[in-house]
């Protein structure tokens, strides 16, 4: 693989100066993660996705939105996360559930253009994803989709000395929009050139956060820009499950944007080779995170339908069946004390003597649907535990 990094394009402002958009990647050096890339996604294709899309699905849009506003400060937890996202308008009570139903909005949205065969990265898109993260958040300047325009005595600096120093993007709204388009207009020069979504992708991603072109939401909406690039050219899940990377990763992530772009202020003819290449390894890492899960779902479905099986067929009773179905529910290995204190763990022995109960867990563990580990912790069956022991 080999383009020219001479694929740029330069912009001349008029009060921000020359701006110039470069392909700047050393193409030998990330050939391998490409490849590495693309091999994993075409994998994780081949798994049976269709059985466990919903699921995914869901656990990605909760995860991804939970990452990405932490990204940026936000306070809610994944399971406060998983509860706004539910929510209906009127239900909202704070700016933390917004900002996350927003997320919401957003992703739907790009979901729905990336779809469309022949999608094409414009402004205006740019400003619909604007406007969906940033609705109904209260800010001093910004509005939904309103390009930055900084007035006389308000200056706009972005990053901290902890993450490599600031950087004074373009303040003046017209150089705002001039070089947005101008972000637009390389982008297709790549397309033409054959240049891969997964350069383009953290490109337009770098770009568009050194125009920072609004005042309020800019991370959200380039992250978003990148994954709905990524979902058009057949990339599922994993673009949107990048935000863990880059949380988990926040340090490098933030540093990147400015390391980046002092190698290009000195006249570095590769500047972004490590900013794209932190991309790959993010991507890597989502796609084969990805897999896993796909294969811990499955595994769940498939224990599902034996534990029903078993209960079908009279082979475990129904307070057994309760007790692997509240287990499987927890998402996490119960231990012995905190079943027996559960109150509908307690209803089902109320009336019943305690050989009963211990009958009921060692029936479960011979049959291999539960495990208990040496701290005397239940496990469901699909889950591999270290040596199970009796109660």
């Amino acid at each position: 693989m080999a383009w020219d990094n001479q694929i740029q394009l330069r912009i001349e402002t008029d009060r921000f100066g020359p701006f110039t958009f470069q392909l700047g990647v050393d193409m030998p050096c990330l050939e391998s993660l490409l490849m590495r890339v693309d091999d994993a996604h075409k994998r994780f294709k081949t798994s049976p996705l269709s059985q466990v899309a919903s699921r995914l699905e869901k656990e990605v849009v909760v995860s991804s939105i939970y990452d990405t506003n932490s990204i940026e400060g936000g306070t809610l937890s994944v399971e406060e996360t998983e509860q706004a996202l539910d929510l209906s308008p009127v239900q909202v009570k704070d700016i933390e559930q917004r900002r996350a139903i927003n997320l919401k909005n957003a992703y739907e949205l790009a979901q729905r253009v990336a779809a469309h065969p022949g999608w094409r990265l414009d402004t205006a898109f740019i400003k619909q994803i604007h406007i969906a993260v940033t609705d109904q958040l209260p800010h001093e300047y910004n509005r939904p989709g309103l390009l930055r325009d900084n007035p006389k005595g308000i200056t706009t600096r972005v990053g901290s000395q902890e993450h490599g120093g600031t950087y004074k993007p373009p303040q003046d709204g017209k150089d705002v929009a001039r070089l947005l388009n101008g972000l637009i207009e390389w982008h297709q020069q790549l397309v033409k050139h054959g240049v891969p979504v997964l350069v383009r992708a953290p490109l337009v991603h770098l770009y568009y956060e050194l125009i920072h072109p609004f005042w309020d939401g800019n991370g959200r909406v380039g992250r978003v820009l990148e994954a709905t690039l990524l979902q058009a050219e057949g990339y599922k899940y994993a673009p949107f499950a990048q935000a863990r990377y880059y949380l988990e990763y926040i340090h490098a992530y933030f540093t990147l944007f400015n390391t980046t772009r002092k190698k290009a202020e000195k006249n570095s003819e590769v500047p972004n080779t490590d900013f794209v290449a932190f991309f790959l390894e993010g991507m890597l890492a989502s796609i084969n995170a990805l897999h896993d899960r796909v294969n811990v779902l499955i595994a769940q479905i498939l224990f599902e339908n034996e534990v029903k099986r078993l209960h079908d067929e009279k082979a475990i009773n129904a307070r057994q069946y309760a007790i692997v179905s509240q287990t499987m529910a927890t998402g996490k290995p119960v231990s012995l004390s905190d079943l027996r204190k559960a109150p509908w763990y307690q209803a089902l022995y109320i009336k019943l003597t305690d050989k009963t109960r211990q009958r009921d867990l060692k029936g479960l563990r011979e049959l291999g649907i539960v495990r208990q580990d040496d701290t005397n912790s239940l496990w469901v069956g699909y889950v591999n535990t270290a040596t199970a022991s009796d109660e």
